[in-house]
């Protein structure tokens, strides 16, 4: 059957209304073997739907049915004899293999006194119901297609043979609810309070995964931003293909475990007791617990999850090879570090992106005003937190949540605060990946935010340089650590509010004296420093391209303490005056229009490696070296 474009909600987040939908001809089954194997499920708790004689009227199978199907955790088919004559049956059939077994969900066959090749081959009594059909749906190709797939499908699955005379009915039955208690006994995990946009994602994921389509051991590496939602798939995906696999293990929040030896044993004690049902399981130490891991589980088809992954050595103490586990099983990884994982083999990806318009307006929604639509008096102001979060699910839902049940005027103040100041919650989770970055690349990646979002590489590449740093090292690691992203046209991209997260950090450094930071962008806070002369020798970065003409009244004294200004860039603003005083630190030097005919005469700036002076009237009286430089971006217009 093809794989639907979407799937119902139900089906990753465990809220089923039926364990089992029981599928069978009436006249065949339903007072004798079917019934009996309803009441035993029953008896043991397993919520099953078997439809009433009295409802089965007419050719069509009618909306409710199609509904309780599409709400079944599994189903069990009972195939007799007579099963393929009835066109109700089959159209039943097609839809639990469109509904279920296209989505992942478990789906057993049970040939009641019928050879399963029988059904498969369609032969016998399977063959002269289908002829019968054929004749009657000669204008219908399609439909007899469907049915003859479907027979095929279901009687290639794993289930039950039931021959007259091999054995009692009741061990039978007996045989069949053992199994389904078992596959039912793992309680899902919750997903989400409004798995918004979820359905095509766990789709995307599962097809990578390749279930049912290789017997061999996968592992499966889901990467992206913190907040931006791979833990949510990552348990969608669990609960939707758990009832597939032997022994289940979801390792939650790797990355708050000690890497030590005592915090690497306890996952592999903890992965083992959740796969194998085992309590007090006790290793010792990482070495005998990797042995172990392999000898209980190398036979095992398991589903593990390793969630919020950072660090090689978890991988390597509970995940270390393909051939730890048995054939058909899945591990999947999730981390915001894509190189990690392809260091530890992982080839194949999903990258998780922001959420689409309407589905980022769907969450914010569900949030702020506890419906899927929005309240249309706050439709403009809505469109503005849109904006701000950027499509990442962690920041429409605390900023959501925050805004819940508040006036308009309350909005308003809470976005120009979170424009200037970001969100402490939304923030504190997009630092944990700045915070496990090495010295030079959270100086690369605090200079991006600062200044360079959406300028083509090749400048950036180049202020880095200068600025002192490494940067083909420092930005792939900020690549695969999903902080930044490089477009087609070769320009840096970050998202919104990572940008704000790394100001905040630079703006954290001395919250109320802008004098004492290492980088400023902002106009006031440079006009301030400037005009006041606050400036310190922790500034190493100052870049001014004011949006508005305004004029610097100062005396020219402000750089004189800036000891340590590596790059000083100036574009649209009047001075009233030149600089008297340059910092010799200085490696890049450029000023649209600078406002003298000459440099400061103790300026000796032996590590300038680029100067530009546009529009100025500047005389040298000495040699420099000189590179004239375009920093605008006339692909993505960044300023």
């Amino acid at each position: 059957m093809a794989q639907p474009a979407e799937i119902s909600p139900s089906s990753f987040t465990g809220e089923w209304t039926y364990d089992v939908f029981l599928s069978f001809r009436g006249q065949d089954t339903r007072h004798n073997f079917t019934g009996n194997l309803y009441h035993s499920l029953d008896q043991k708790g397993i919520h099953t739907f078997i439809e009433d004689e009295s409802l089965r009227k007419g050719e069509e199978i009618k909306p409710s049915l199609l509904k309780a199907i599409q709400e079944s955790r599994t189903a069990i088919v009972v195939f007799s004899e007579n099963y393929a004559s009835s066109t109700y049956c089959l159209d039943e059939l097609v839809a639990i293999l469109e509904h279920l077994k296209a989505e992942g969900r478990l789906v057993w066959p049970i040939f009641y006194d019928v050879d399963p090749s029988v059904v498969r081959h369609q032969r016998d009594s399977y063959a002269e119901a289908l002829a019968k059909h054929e004749e009657r749906y000669q204008d219908d190709k399609g439909k007899m297609q469907k049915w003859r797939k479907a027979l095929l499908e279901a009687a290639n699955l794993s289930g039950w043979h039931f021959v007259q005379g091999s054995q009692t009915e009741y061990k039978f039955i007996t045989n069949i609810i053992r199994t389904v208690s078992e596959k039912l006994n793992h309680t899902p995990l919750h997903v989400a309070d409004n798995p918004v946009g979820l359905g095509s994602l766990v789709l995307q994921v599962k097809s990578i995964m390749g279930i049912g389509s290789s017997e061999r051991v996968k592992m499966i590496g889901i990467c992206g931003t913190g907040g931006i939602g791979k833990t949510t798939i990552a348990r969608a995906v669990y609960n939707l293909l758990a009832d597939q696999f032997d022994g289940l293990c979801f390792l939650a929040d790797i990355r708050e475990k000690a890497i030590d030896k005592h915090g690497l044993v306890q996952l592999q004690e903890t992965l083992l007791s959740e796969i194998l049902g085992e309590k007090d399981i006790k290793i010792g130490c990482v070495n005998k617990g990797i042995p172990l891991i392999k000898r209980r589980l190398q036979r095992k088809k398991v589903l593990l999850v390793l969630d919020d992954v950072d660090n090689l050595k978890q991988l390597k103490a509970i995940a270390g090879g393909n051939d730890w586990f048995g054939f058909g099983s899945r591990i999947i990884i999730t981390s915001r570090d894509k190189h990690l994982l392809s260091a530890h083999g992982v080839s194949e990806f999903y990258e998780v992106k922001e959420l689409r318009k309407r589905d980022a307006l769907e969450l914010f929604s569900w949030n702020a005003f506890k419906s899927n639509k929005v309240d249309p008096g706050y439709a403009k102001i809505s469109r503005r937190v849109l904006s701000y979060a950027g499509g990442l699910p962690l920041a429409l839902q605390v900023i959501g949540s925050n805004l819940y049940n508040r006036g308009i005027d309350e909005w308003k103040s809470a976005l120009d605060k979170y424009e200037r100041i970001p969100n402490t919650e939304v923030n504190i989770i997009l630092k944990v990946s700045y915070d496990g970055l090495e010295e030079d690349e959270k100086n690369i990646f605090l200079d991006i935010a600062c200044f360079f979002h959406k300028y083509k590489m090749s400048y950036v590449r180049g202020m880095l340089h200068a600025h002192g740093f490494h940067p083909e090292h420092g930005i792939q690691v900020l690549v695969d650590k999903s902080l930044v992203s490089i477009d087609r046209n070769d320009c840096l991209r970050m998202h919104d509010l990572i940008q704000d997260m790394g100001r905040e950090i630079v703006r954290q450094e001395s919250p109320s004296e802008p004098g004492k930071r290492s980088r400023l962008w902002f106009d006031e806070d440079i006009f301030q420093v400037l005009q006041n002369e606050t400036g310190t020798d922790k500034v190493e970065v100052i870049i001014l391209n004011s949006s508005r003409q305004k004029e610097v009244c100062w005396n020219g004294n402000a750089f004189q303490k800036m000891r340590n200004l590596r790059v000083l860039i100036v574009g649209d603003a009047y001075f009233s005056t030149g600089p008297k005083h340059l910092p010799n630190s200085l490696r890049v030097l450029d000023w649209v229009g600078y406002p003298s005919t000459s440099l400061p005469s103790g300026f000796n700036p032996t590590e300038l490696s680029i100067l530009s002076m546009i529009s100025s009237c500047l005389k040298f009286d000495k040699p420099l070296k000189v590179v004239i430089v375009s920093y605008y971006c006339d692909v993505c217009h960044g300023s």
